[in-house]
């Protein structure tokens, strides 16, 4: 019998993957990583919005959990698919990265200067839709535990600020 294994690439020399304190799993720095820095391309199957569409309904049958990142009106990158570590970036309200849209690219920076062993996270800043409740909002329940935390990955309006907040005081439900 032949076994196979899967050819493995060298270890990126930024980040490393680890169990997360956020959510399962979690990208960290390797080494201290100044501000400004192009860390990595968030990578994976380019779908149609459509497409999209209907891998996230299977998906949110389960729990919200998604390699989804919307490129633009009618492209959507699925890490799921040829994805690569970022993927594993968490979310936070209080982000030591951010993603930027160059071309039909998405890049990982560092925002500020980030220390060797500390999670890097962005804030996914999910669309506000405004006929939102507080139940939607707990179906994106944020878990950053940071002082600025607004409960929610949803990028809520000004007003709505209060109630994001209000979720952190409520359980984390995990649907089955």
């Amino acid at each position: 019998m032949v076994t196979r294994r899967r050819a493995r690439s060298a270890p990126h020399p930024w980040l490393v993957l680890r169990r997360s304190g956020i959510q399962g799993r979690g990208v960290y720095a390797r080494r201290d990583i100044p501000n400004g820095t192009r860390l990595i391309e968030y990578t994976g199957e380019r779908i149609t919005s459509a497409e999209a569409d209907r891998r996230d309904d299977e998906e949110r049958r389960r729990r919200h959990h998604t390699f989804l990142f919307i490129l633009d009106s009618r492209t959507v990158i699925d890490a799921r698919y040829g994805g690569n570590v970022s993927k594993y970036i968490n979310h936070s309200c209080d982000p030591n990265c951010e993603a930027r849209f160059e071309g039909a690219h998405i890049w990982i920076h560092a925002i500020r200067d980030i220390r060797a062993g500390e999670e890097l996270a962005y804030d996914y800043e999910y669309d506000w839709e405004p006929h939102y409740t507080r139940e939607d909002l707990a179906q994106y329940a944020c878990q950053c535990g940071s002082d600025r935390c607004r409960g929610t990955m949803v990028d809520l309006p000004a007003d709505k600020v209060a109630l994001g907040r209000a979720m952190l005081s409520l359980p984390v439900r995990v649907s089955a």
